[in-house]
């Protein structure tokens, strides 16, 4: 992962014009988790449709919001049945009644029933927490097809429905979603050049060239209202930040100096955009406003501190060493304070959120090749989602569909 970055002895840190480095608001502070305990369900029906009960109970064990039992004394026992051509839900608490919702089930798959059914049910159960019902949403990850080659693929996030986006014989890499989740954005390797490319997810699948500068076109991310693009250029053999306007095609500059940057992401306003420099000797993280102004330092925990993510309730996920090898860790700028997720030995890298804002699916770089997983942030647990005899990495979690 330091490979991303050039080695620096020494280096102080390079302050220019609007790009000023602010002084970080305060140090680094970690805190342990508490423990989490999901709410227990048990799960009756639909009879008839064992498909239909299947996948609705798959649904509910990965969503990392329940616990699947089948105990007599479960927090919540949810009915499931098929009337007039929809699904009804009928979820209870220790007998009293919490919600009825309905899906529809006309000319729709089983599994696809199953996903808005499990969506309605998160939404509903955790309406105090405005949680989002994410089944419905897919995860894009690179994946080698031949040596030297690498395409982009999306799965569903039981790591079902893998579907081939991109077929070049090339390298695409750093998948990124347009907010609207209709296509993916991507770095495609050329002879000579580095492009950003963008392929739609829905068949038939058409692909175009969006940012094509002289050298490195890389690290694509869209913003919140799809309006601008955060990138990495190196028009003038400098790696720096750029934003560019997609409807007038203006380009700003964010950064410039010798410093390395890398994985731009926005925050959930637009305003801002966190990102990876070296510029102070080792991967650290910061943030700018999209105007270029603002710069500030992240106080992250760790040798080095990459590849954030920010959710949509404002935390920034990230990459950072710890004890000689990469872990997870969260930080919130709401308390200035850093959670470090996993306590599992192992190598994890390139966190990206989900929609519920507790899951992250991530790559374990000194596991099997071909593995990603998902990761609760609250309870540390792992669930592996594919695992394939090639080697797979940069996962990124889609926006996610409203339930039918």
């Amino acid at each position: 992962m330091k490979n991303l970055f050039r080695a620096a002895a020494v280096c102080s840190l390079l302050i220019s014009g609007a790009a000023a480095l602010t002084a970080a608001p305060m140090e680094p502070v970690i805190i342990s988790k508490t423990t989490v305990y999901n709410p227990t369900i048990a799960v009756s029906g639909p009879e008839s449709y064992p498909d239909l009960a299947r996948e609705l109970r798959n649904f509910l064990n990965i969503c990392g919001w329940f616990d699947l039992t089948s105990g007599s004394r479960p927090n919540y026992q949810l009915d499931a049945r098929i009337e007039g051509g929809r699904l009804r839900l009928e979820l209870t608490q220790g007998g009293a009644p919490v919600g009825v919702w309905s899906v529809a089930t006309t000319g729709i798959a089983p599994r696809e029933i199953a996903k808005s059914a499990v969506d309605a049910i998160i939404e509903n159960t955790f309406k105090d927490l405005k949680v989002r019902g994410f089944c419905r949403s897919k995860i894009a990850f690179c994946a080698e097809t031949r040596p030297g080659i690498r395409n982009i693929f999306t799965c569903d996030i039981d790591g079902g429905n893998i579907e081939q986006i991109t077929n070049y014989r090339t390298m695409c890499v750093e998948p990124a979603w347009r907010p609207d989740g209709k296509s993916i954005c991507y770095s495609k390797y050329g002879k000579t050049t580095i492009d950003i490319a963008e392929t739609t997810v829905a068949k038939p699948r058409r692909s175009r060239i969006i940012s094509a500068y002289r050298g490195i076109n890389a690290g694509a991310a869209i913003s919140p209202d799809c309006s601008k693009m955060a990138m990495i250029l190196s028009p003038d053999h400098k790696v720096d930040l750029y934003v560019l306007d997609l409807a007038s095609r203006r380009l700003t500059r964010l950064t410039r100096g010798i410093a390395v940057e890398a994985s731009p992401c926005w925050s959930p306003d637009g305003r801002r955009i966190a990102y990876v420099s070296d510029e102070i000797g080792a991967p650290r993280i910061f943030t700018i406003s999209a105007d270029g102004r603002d710069r500030q330092l992240v106080p992250t925990i760790g040798v080095d501190a990459v590849t954030p993510d920010w959710s949509d309730d404002g935390k920034i996920v990230y990459a950072t060493r710890l004890g000689g090898s990469y872990t997870l860790a969260v930080y919130d700028p709401a308390t200035g304070k850093n959670t470090r997720v996993l306590e599992k030995p192992g190598t994890w890298e390139s966190p990206a959120w989900a929609a519920d804002n507790r899951q992250v699916v991530c790559k374990r770089s000194d596991g099997p090749k071909g593995a990603l997983y998902v990761v609760d942030t609250l309870t540390g647990n792992v669930r592996l989602l594919i695992s394939t005899p090639h080697p797979l990495s940069m996962p990124v979690w889609s926006p996610c569909e409203k339930a039918r």
